[in-house]
């Protein structure tokens, strides 16, 4: 049905990549949501008031809470397609993020009500009216519900959306929940055995952990996660193509939004070109990189000097100084100058993070290393994080 309504409402429903196609598909489905879960929500209240179960009743305004999720996603996609303004230079785009914590925290707190709900009924229980009519209804609303699991992850992927898949990982938990009620009324009218409490708290837990698996699936954005491995391969790939470029480090991929990212990068240009080309050869990239990945690009250019011999021995000594000082770390923007009457060793380290030994020792060992080889020799070092 989703397949068909985009093709019917939403221009160019193939082209995923595009803002206008991803928020249509975004309000598609949270409109889709809303109808159903209002649907489910009176189907499922009818039977909890019938049979007087409180884990059917639960059921019903898990339902409900839905229905409210499901508009806040369509706001949070609204929001994000807002334009770049002068208070928000770089888009409204992290608006997803925050809508898809909005609806990770509604899934929770809904868990938190079930729960105390459930907690009632198991020191307190009450009997439940059994009719095969709420059964029939709670076998139903399991099939819409992983119909919209389904069509809400297949969305929620194709349009790297972190609001729709919340929304599918709490349709997929629904299913799990209502199933584990209609178990609860079959052993009920069996046996006449009454753990519609313990079920209603099993439906809590499962909620809530659905909830915490979408909040952490929408916070990590907010905070600063790194850039896919696919994407940061495919800007080297795109930089290094080009035959004045050397190499490249420090580049940085930050996130305002789903597709619209901030890049930064260093290009190694050889240090002969004159500056007029290094500049035309630096504005080339960036031109490329921005229309290829919608981002903004800043790109620092580093000369590279032509080796002579004495610095060619000077870097591979070095290099042997630092991996036996860190076997992880490794060096780049090596150069060698004069200062003060003085050779100076200029270049920066890159080791990973989570390493145990600290950037001040780690810089001591090289030091220390360098000055028992030649002692006449100065070192300026810098330690970098290795993102990528």
């Amino acid at each position: 049905m989703v397949k068909l309504l985009a093709s019917l409402f939403i221009k160019d429903h193939t082209n995923f990549e595009e803002p206008r196609v991803r928020t249509a598909y975004g309000i598609l489905a949270g409109a889709m949501g809303i109808v159903m879960n209002f649907l489910l929500f009176g189907g499922k209240l009818a039977a909890g008031l019938i049979t007087g179960a409180v884990s059917v009743t639960a059921d019903a305004f898990n339902n409900l809470s839905d229905a409210g999720t499901s508009v806040v996603a369509i706001a949070g996609y609204k929001l994000a397609s807002m334009p770049a303004d002068s208070e928000h230079p770089y888009g409204h785009g992290r608006a997803e993020y925050i809508a898809g914590f909005v609806v990770s925290a509604a899934i929770i707190f809904t868990a938190f009500e079930i729960g105390s709900e459930a907690l009632t009924k198991i020191f307190t229980p009450e009997d439940i009216n059994t009719d095969i009519v709420p059964i029939i209804v709670l076998c139903a609303s399991i099939l819409i519900k992983l119909y919209m699991f389904i069509y809400n992850r297949r969305i929620g992927r194709l349009i790297n959306s972190a609001p729709m898949k919340a929304v599918a990982v709490d349709s997929l938990s629904d299913c799990l929940s209502t199933g584990a009620v209609i178990i609860a009324l079959v052993i009920y009218m069996i046996w006449g055995i009454n753990i519609d409490g313990y079920i209603g708290l099993l439906i809590a837990a499962v909620i809530l952990r659905a909830g915490i698996a979408a909040a952490k699936e929408s916070i990590t954005p907010l905070l600063g996660e790194k850039a896919d491995t696919g994407l940061i391969n495919e800007i080297r790939e795109t930089v290094l193509k080009n035959e004045n470029v050397l190499g490249i480090h420090d580049l940085a991929v930050h996130n305002y939004g789903v597709n619209k990212n901030i890049i930064s990068l260093h290009a190694e240009l050889p240090a002969g070109m004159s500056f007029i080309e290094a500049h035309e050869t630096v504005d080339l990239i960036e031109t490329e990189l921005r229309d290829k990945f919608s981002a903004s690009v800043t790109i620092h250019m580093d000369p590279i000097y032509e080796e002579n011999t004495d610095t060619a021995g000077y870097r591979e000594k070095v290099g042997e100084i630092i991996k036996t000082a860190e076997p992880m770390a490794e060096m780049h923007d090596f150069r060698v100058t004069e200062r003060c009457g003085k050779r100076v060793l200029i270049f920066d380290v890159e080791v990973p993070f989570g390493l145990k030994t600290s950037d001040e020792e780690l810089k001591k060992r090289i030091t220390d290393g360098i000055a028992a080889y030649d002692s006449s020799l100065d070192t300026v070092i810098c330690i970098d994080k290795k993102i990528y």
